[in-house]
């Protein structure tokens, strides 16, 4: 009896061992990938069945081999060497597996530099509210804080459950995007494309592959990180100079000069304050130290080019939709990864770049003490677990590095080892082209949905919005389209240290081999006058890109700042009365306000209450192009236009 109850005793002794064990030799990760029969879209992917069926992007082109020869380019062309990818079934399941699952390693930055779980947020307390769900699923996950913290003028206290905006789809005991890996001795949470770029179907709460996350609370969930300001550069913080008052903390710089660090204490909270005051749905992807943050957008993107609110990538393959997937992780989570780029971008030495995102690191292995004696990049180049590589992600350097060019617009470019020099974000970007968004039941009748093509004619609506994806691919200068300038002059900087863009072919491996033959991208064909709107270039004030239509019913509220959004009831106008009190934005009505000049006054006076919403740039102004009765339509033509547009979903 006594054997027994010792082996008993025994048991959850010898498997945490085991458990442990594994855990350290392994280091296991696991990400959400839903069944194709969770997934509320339509399926496009089809099997490519002969060899002439088979299609390939050459730098935006997308051909077959029948169509090559018809348009006289020779197939025999159509190879890696000149840079044509092609688009097979395993490219799309790559492309599938890739956003959902892959980080590129993130998990670093977010978790051991930014310190997302080492705060008031945990990841006991996010797999707690998970488990509370019981399978039921949620498109907002409601998370118990840790501990009471203040940011800006409020404070949190322990206990309290916050709004988070992350999905989990019915079934699923993990977040969509947000894969978990164990390494180092410790969970790591990191954050793929999904996170942002799918979500939930409120009723059914399966998933909705392409639609945004309107609801995902990014800004309050990286103030609540013990390092947020290593991600100080996508916010308020023009002249970090103000914060190096004290002298106490100083460093060596890159010409041998003596330069203090920023204060951390003082500038984590003026990033905080900045963060908070991020709408839900909004996220600033841009590095230009201004708080200018964008509805994130949606991934129902064939034939949606130019991508990016300006259009800023449209060089390279699935035209610039490779070099706008690089973009997310090649800048948006890892900063480390500008460093060459930093005294061009931000005024700053490259020591104190790193420096100023190291010295409060969450992970101690990570954290740089400027009383070590050693430079930053020094001290960098011993933890770094990328070595030869910016930053901490798994990345390469383009053969124009360390330029910023039109095919990698951060200097850098996503690729693991392993794999083949991009070989994931055109996996990525093929992907996406094959998604297409689910439509409603409740679609309108086909006589009405006819009658609001008609209208959509008649207003001129046609005159941008044309073609396949609604669109005819321009850029539109802020300074006549109207709507909110901030962003559109975001890239102004990258134009002091941009370079000619070229790449590797799309079969060189992963690590880049010295000898890997290199393309001039193609960027002739663009006209001068669009680049220069795209990046705020020269003299120009920047721009915005003619929005594609497809998948409306999914992608409220509107706009590139997302201020024009509307509840279910037309009393709750603006940000203030939908996503700011938790109520999501309701297509049809949103819609009505992009067209209806009365209702968009309202709009506009709403988000201008608010002084938050202003200082990160948040308006719903621009764009009038009225369906309403000052340009002589009725109300019944304005609600047809409406089912019309709710009623796309490509082709």
């Amino acid at each position: 009896m006594k054997r027994r109850t010792l082996w008993y005793l025994l048991i959850p002794v010898v498997l945490f061992g085991a458990i442990y064990v594994t855990l350290n030799i392994w280091e296991p990760e696991y990400a959400y990938l839903p069944p194709q029969e969770k997934i509320l879209n339509p399926s496009r992917v089809k099997g490519l069945q002969t060899v002439d069926e088979k299609q390939y992007d050459l730098w935006g082109q997308t051909l077959t081999i029948k169509e090559a020869a018809n348009s006289k380019t020779d197939p025999s062309k159509l190879s890696p060497a000149n840079g044509t990818v092609e688009i097979n079934e395993a490219l799309l399941k790559l492309g599938r597996e890739t956003l959902y699952r892959e980080t590129f390693g993130n998990e670093v930055f977010l978790t051991d530099i930014m310190g997302i779980v080492d705060g008031p947020l945990t990841i006991t307390n996010i797999a707690k509210a998970i488990v509370q769900l019981k399978g039921q699923g949620t498109t907002n996950l409601q998370v118990e804080l840790a501990k009471d913290v203040t940011l800006g003028d409020r404070t949190y206290r322990k206990g309290e459950k916050i709004d988070t905006g992350i999905d989990v789809p019915k079934g699923a005991y993990a977040p969509l995007g947000m894969p978990v890996k164990y390494s180092e001795g410790r969970l790591k949470v990191g954050i793929s494309c999904m996170a942002c770029h799918a979500t939930v179907d409120p009723q059914s709460k399966r998933t909705i592959e392409g639609a945004p996350n309107v609801d995902l609370n990014a800004g309050l969930l990286m103030a609540l990180a013990t390092n947020s300001s290593a991600y100080f550069t996508h916010t308020d913080i023009e002249n970090v100079r103000k914060y190096m008052d004290s002298l106490k903390d100083t460093i060596q710089t890159s010409d041998g000069r003596t330069r203090p660090l920023p204060d951390p204490v003082a500038l984590e909270k003026a990033v905080d304050e900045t963060f908070v005051k991020w709408p839900r749905g909004n996220f600033d992807s841009t590095i230009d130290m201004k708080s200018n943050p964008a509805q994130i957008p949606d991934s129902f993107t064939k034939g949606g080019h130019p991508y990016g609110w300006s259009g800023f990538a449209m060089a390279g393959p699935f035209h610039g939709l490779s070099a706008f997937s690089n973009n997310v992780h090649a800048q948006n989570s890892d900063p480390l990864a500008q460093v060459e780029a930093s005294p061009y971008l931000f005024g700053m030495d490259k020591e104190v770049y790193i420096g100023t995102i190291l010295q409060n690191a969450a992970n101690p292995k990570y954290r740089y003490n400027p009383k070590s004696g050693q430079k930053p990049s020094e001290f960098f180049a011993k933890v770094d677990p990328t070595p030869g590589v910016p930053g901490v992600n798994e990345m390469i350097k383009p053969p124009s590095f360390p330029k910023l060019t039109m095919m990698a617009p951060d200097g850098v470019y996503i690729s693991s080892p392993g794999y083949r020099a991009g070989e994931q974000v055109n996996a990525m970007a093929a992907y996406q082209n094959a998604i297409i968004p689910p439509v409603k039941k409740e679609s309108a009748e086909a006589n009405v949905i006819k009658a609001g093509e008609t209208v959509f004619q008649r207003a001129q609506c046609i005159a941008c919005h044309a073609g396949d994806a609604f669109t005819n691919h321009r850029i539109i200068s802020s300074q006549i389209i109207g709507t909110e300038p901030s962003r559109a002059k975001a890239l102004k900087k990258t134009e002091y240290f941009f370079g000619k863009a070229s790449f590797y072919t799309p079969d060189t491996p992963v690590p880049v081999p010295p000898d890997a033959k290199t393309l001039n991208v193609p960027t002739g064909q663009f006209d001068p006058e669009q680049v220069k709107l795209a990046y705020a270039h020269g003299d120009s004030p920047g721009g915005y890109k003619v929005k594609g239509l497809i998948g409306l019913q999914w992608t409220a509220p509107y706009l590139h700042d997302g201020g024009v959004a509307v509840g279910p009831d037309l009393t709750q106008v603006g940000m203030p009365a939908t996503l700011m009190k938790g109520i999501a934005p309701d297509p049809a009505n949103s819609l009505r306000a992009l067209l209806d000049s009365r209702l968009r006054r309202q709009v506009i006076a709403a988000n201008q209450s608010v002084k938050t919403l202003q200082d990160v740039h948040v308006a719903g102004m621009g764009h009038e192009y009225w369906v309403d009765e000052t340009t002589g339509f009725t109300k019944e033509q304005q609600d047809a236009i409406i089912r019309y547009l709710l009623s796309l979903k490509g082709k």
